[in-house]
């Protein structure tokens, strides 16, 4: 095996074996990101742990509601005039590529002061959750086309399960086309 397909296949394994650890989050759980049913969306994430590689799922009415990322300071006072990030599907999907604090909340009028907004505290890999927020707001990626399997209304799942089995059927179905220009 030549260094090239060496190094192609020490890149699958580490990307197959990073992408194994994601978990899938629906904010709200089955009730969704909405105003309706009582949901306590800092209990919510109280409950949750965020890494790196996540994705957030927020499910809503589009009619009726939105998703708006802020600061830290937009958030506390539901300040809606200039958020980072808005989004309007009802089924928006973001991954999240930094650790610390992200803001969201529904930037529909009076929506955020009745509770519809969630602090999604992203932890560093392997550590516990820091205790207070931050002042600033690490970037997130939305996930624009990438398939999102359906969220547990209990806990979350892997995106990937069984990492391992995956990177063995990958490198099976890439080995003829990387070997067979040897």
């Amino acid at each position: 095996m030549s260094l090239l397909e060496r190094a192609v296949v020490v890149l699958m394994a580490m990307a197959m074996v990073h992408v194994s650890d994601a978990a899938v989050h629906k904010v709200g759980d089955s009730a969704g990101w909405t105003t309706i049913g009582n949901v306590d969306y800092k209990q919510w994430a109280a409950a949750k742990t965020f890494r790196v590689g996540d994705i957030i799922i927020f499910k809503y009415n589009a009619q009726f509601h939105n998703v708006m990322r802020v600061t830290h300071a937009m958030y506390k006072t539901c300040n809606v005039s200039i958020p980072l990030d808005t989004f309007t599907t009802g089924n928006d999907s973001i991954i999240i590529t930094s650790k610390g604090h992200h803001f969201f909340f529904c930037g529909v009028p009076g929506h955020c002061q009745a509770g519809q907004k969630v602090d999604i505290n992203v932890i560093p890999h392997n550590l516990s959750p820091a205790p207070t927020p931050s002042a600033s707001v690490s970037p997130l990626a939305p996930a624009i086309g990438v398939p999102v399997p359906s969220p547990s209304k209990t806990a979350p799942s892997n995106v990937l399960k069984g990492g391992f089995g995956l990177l063995g059927l990958a490198m099976a179905f890439f080995a003829p086309f990387v070997c067979g220009s040897a």
